[in-house]
């Protein structure tokens, strides 16, 4: 029966991502000792090393030492990847791909192994322990396996799992969503400025506002819709703005965005 104390944990890939992934196996209770790491930058591979205090590997010692493979590589990188991986790994090795659009039957078709492979779309704030991980599973992969990797990443937020037809759908919502916010507080801020404010303090009314209306919304029984009325003065200066959003059709721009991003998720499949 895995354990987090009892598995070991190797990382192909150290980018943004990877380093969210080590936190959340550290917050987890797995030891630095258990977790290492392969990173072909090798100024980023220094980074990820003394900060952690885990060890870079070659790929053949990362996959004989490591019970759990994590795939923390762009998608145009994966086959490559999984080319170099196939005489390498074991039956016991777990597989988890974090490569956008990739499904878990092309890392089995490539590798032509009966290893069970669980396909994850996590996001940015994983950073932070605010998170949160859709799960698929591949052919092979047991019950057991989704529970044990929805432990783990529990400590870095929240997970569902789900149909893998869907993921796609989750890279554009969850995956992608983060910049969406990220962009509207850059254009709110730019506005307050354009209307008078300086700099920090636009930063701090824009941040101040976005995490206030995220703490409501995440009050038992809370609807967007709702807190949106309630706000919403017939006549007055929020009834205003929200127009000017109508006018342009805020509702289509952002389907369309949406879109976009699922079915460039769709192409790198």
């Amino acid at each position: 029966m895995r354990t987090i104390e009892n598995q070991s944990y190797g990382l192909i890939g150290a980018g943004v991502m990877g380093e969210a992934l080590i936190q959340t196996l550290l917050k987890a209770g797995a030891r630095g000792k258990q977790i290492s790491f392969l990173e072909k930058r090798e100024n980023r591979a220094t980074e990820i090393a003394a900060k952690f205090g885990i060890e870079l590997k070659s790929l053949d010692r990362l996959l004989s030492e490591s019970d759990l493979i994590f795939l923390v590589v762009k998608p145009q990188d994966l086959e490559g990847v999984l080319q170099e991986m196939k005489q390498l790994i074991g039956p016991e090795h777990l597989i988890i791909s974090l490569a956008a659009g990739k499904k878990s039957s092309f890392i089995e078709k490539v590798l032509k192994t009966n290893n069970p492979v669980i396909r994850v779309m996590p996001n940015t704030p994983l950073l932070i322990g605010k998170g949160i991980s859709a799960l698929s599973m591949g052919k092979f992969a047991k019950s057991e396996d989704g529970d044990f990797l929805n432990k783990i990443l529990s400590f870095g937020g929240s997970v569902i799992i789900l149909d893998e037809e869907l993921q796609d759908a989750v890279t554009a919502m969850s995956g992608s969503g983060p910049a969406y916010f990220f962009a509207f507080i850059e254009s709110m801020v730019t506005a307050g400025k354009k209307l008078g404010l300086n700099h920090e303090d636009a930063m701090v009314l824009a941040k101040a506002t976005i995490e206030g209306a995220a703490a409501m919304l995440k009050q038992p029984g809370a609807d967007p819709k709702i807190l949106r009325e309630n706000v919403t003065s017939p006549a007055g200066t929020t009834a205003a703005a929200l127009q000017v959003f109508k006018d342009r059709e805020l509702d289509k721009i952002i389907e369309e965005a949406m879109k976009a991003a699922r079915d460039r998720s769709l192409e790198l499949g």
